[in-house]
């Protein structure tokens, strides 16, 4: 399909986590949408065109909530902190994501922003793993199928046809 025709038959398309499938068949089972959702916020899909995270988070700007991608991969790199400078590392987290008055403040319940404020007085490398969690299904529930039918994600793969043709 020539670059052109990708966008302007654009409308039919959609992304199943394992390739483009056309409005109307059924969703991908929940467990291959969770690894999809999961490796591309990671960077990892090998079936997510390159790209694909920048234009994940651009879409969530888009939508006022991009403090959810930013957590997420905060606390991805958080567990991977080295054990003498877990605390300094929480407390910036939790400082810019979790408090109620963070400036990057994430949507979580009552009990879990609690608990992980108790939980960051004592860090362990699983301290924001209930917090993080949450805000996953949250992406993974909301904004990434509301992406995947978005003019970000169809200029995305325009983007990789036109590439893959030259």
């Amino acid at each position: 399909m020539a670059c052109s025709t990708l966008t302007e038959h654009a409308e039919q398309l959609n992304w199943s986590g394992a390739g483009l499938r056309l409005i109307g068949e059924p969703p991908p089972p929940h467990s291959a949408r969770r690894r999809l959702v999961a490796a591309s916020l990671s960077g990892e899909a090998a079936n997510q065109p390159p790209g694909g995270q920048d234009a994940f988070r651009e879409f969530l700007k888009s939508e006022f909530s991009d403090e959810n991608i930013d957590f997420w991969l905060a606390c991805e790199d958080y567990k991977k902190t080295q054990l003498d400078h877990l605390h300094d590392k929480a407390e910036k987290i939790y400082m810019e994501f979790v408090q109620s008055d963070a400036s990057k403040q994430i949507n979580i319940d009552f009990h879990t922003r609690k608990a992980t404020a108790q939980k960051v007085q004592n860090p362990t490398p699983s301290s924001f793993d209930e917090a993080q969690k949450l805000v996953y299904i949250l992406m993974e529930k909301d904004s990434y199928p509301r992406f995947l039918k978005s003019r970000f994600y169809l200029n995305l793969l325009s983007k990789v046809q036109c590439n893959s043709l030259k």
